[in-house]
């Protein structure tokens, strides 16, 4: 099958399609929010401190997405995509009592809720789509899906500041609402039906056991295991190369900060690319190879963060963003093909966390370490700590071969 048919059988699959638009549908409004919440606060408090917040009030969820993700195992997941919507919308439309400093602590609360919400939402959908949508077109899907949310990414937050400068963060915090309610209505339209996970598949006894369930599946698995513990490792490395950004733009390439925007547009548009060609790939690479190639990739763009000359740059930026995502994919397509329906809310859920909370944490380091340690140091270790995670990677695959698109145990669609 070749890459461009797979992808219209993607789009023309119900069930996946709806997924993909309810996706970016919501995505645009999450991502103008985004932006616009840090200029909001910043306008309202004066506080640069408060406004850089506003990106970990929505993150800091993560941290609990082993809990949030057993939700999306108890509980009907088409039920709870719509119902999660809706209540994610209706709580966006308090935003329009934002209006000072002093009901600032209504916006943090709300992206708090909202992060929270995005986490149930795509565990929910991770198990949906492993459930219905044929094996063979599951890489296509998160493919297609990263390229809707890095594409939102590109266009969304500019829409959002147009919105804000004109008519006020109020308007925004309606866009997002607004988004929000469209997604319910798509994913109210997907055509399966079914039970909780649970329904059929007994669960372990604590709530505690059943909320390490993911975890242990993950340690458990040979597949998943390396797959998850380099992506924790590429996202560290993101996130130490994400903290130097405006530094390098400074130091390195002499150009003002607004330069970072053109970096980031290019990296996105990487992004935007491998998505596309993430399902054809792996049709013919085991994950663990592909995941290396592009840690590999990424890693040589940030090492070559440590010259000057702005090809280079442009050139680092598209490799990074060409990268980056190969091991998320490839681990997340893992997932769902490896994890047993009754435990896959909570493994996806879990998965997320331990692959995106060390890019949090990063951030905060490599702000740090910006201040004392000269920036091409950071990137030329960054780049040589990706390849050698790589390396481990690949090496681990000759080992032991995987055979892509196969699934552990078949799972019947639902009508």
């Amino acid at each position: 099958m070749g890459g461009g048919s797979a992808v219209v059988r993607v789009l023309r699959d119900r069930t996946a399609g709806r997924c993909l638009a309810g996706v970016v549908v919501s995505g645009f409004g999450t991502s103008a929010l985004w932006l616009t919440a840090g200029i909001w606060v910043k306008s309202l408090t004066g506080s640069n401190g408060l406004a850089a917040l506003t990106v970990f009030a929505m993150w800091a969820p993560v941290l609990a997405g082993p809990a949030l993700g057993a939700l999306a195992d108890r509980m009907d997941r088409k039920v709870l995509l719509v119902r999660g919507n809706l209540v994610t919308a209706c709580l966006l439309v308090s935003l329009v009592l934002v209006d000072s400093g002093r009901t600032v602590w209504l916006l943090f609360a709300v992206l708090v809720l909202h992060g929270a919400s995005g986490v149930v939402l795509d565990a929910a959908e991770s198990a949906l789509v492993a459930g219905t949508v044929p094996a063979s077109l599951l890489a296509d899907f998160n493919g297609l899906r990263m390229t809707a949310n890095e594409g939102m990414k590109l266009v969304a937050p500019l829409a959002g500041a147009g919105l804000y400068v004109r008519f006020g963060g109020p308007a925004v915090a309606l866009l997002a609402a607004a988004t929000c309610a469209l997604a319910a209505l798509v994913f109210a339209r997907l055509p399966v039906r079914g039970t909780p996970a649970t329904a059929d598949s007994p669960l372990p006894g604590s709530w505690r056991d059943e909320l390490a369930a993911g975890l242990r599946r993950i340690r458990a698995s040979a597949v998943l295991r390396p797959l998850v513990t380099a992506g924790a490792a590429t996202m560290f490395l993101a996130g130490v190369n994400g903290a130097v950004t405006f530094a390098y733009v400074d130091e390195v390439l002499g150009r003002a900060p607004a330069y970072a925007g053109v970096l980031y547009a290019v990296q996105g548009a990487g992004s935007v690319a491998v998505g596309l060609l993430a399902g054809p790939l792996l049709r013919r690479l085991p994950e663990r190879v592909f995941a290396a190639g592009g840690i590999a990739v990424f890693a040589l763009g940030v090492g070559a963060r440590t010259v000057s000359p702005d090809a280079v740059a442009l050139a680092a930026s598209a490799a990074i963003g060409l990268g980056l995502p190969c091991v998320l994919i490839a681990a997340m397509t893992a997932v769902q093909r490896e994890t047993p329906d009754a435990v896959l809310g909570r493994t996806a859920a879990t998965a997320g966390s331990l692959m995106t909370a060390p890019n949090a944490v990063a951030l905060a380091l490599g702000a740090g370490l910006v201040a004392v340690v000269d920036v091409r140091v950071l990137t030329a270790a960054a780049g040589v700590a990706g390849v050698l995670a790589a390396m481990v990677l690949a090496a681990g695959a000759r080992r032991r071969p995987l055979t892509p698109g196969v699934r552990v145990r078949d799972r019947s669609r639902r009508a």
